[in-house]
């Protein structure tokens, strides 16, 4: 994911900044507990189209 993209890019539902999931090649919105996916290198940041992140997976994170 390009760093400066990710700069610039924030989560449609709070605004704040997003995180880039290498793993899962996802866009993780802390704030929201959503997950974006992220599709031929285009992401997609669309509510309908984001996962509901677990409480585990937000553990994780913070780890």
């Amino acid at each position: 994911m390009d760093k400066q993209l990710l700069e610039v890019l924030a989560c449609p539902v709070s605004h704040a900044g997003l995180e880039y999931n290498a793993d899962n090649n996802e866009l993780i919105c802390r704030v929201s507990k959503l997950a974006y996916p992220v599709r031929e290198g285009i992401p997609v940041l669309l509510e309908t189209e984001a996962r509901d992140l677990t409480s585990d997976e937000l553990a994780a994170l913070n780890d």
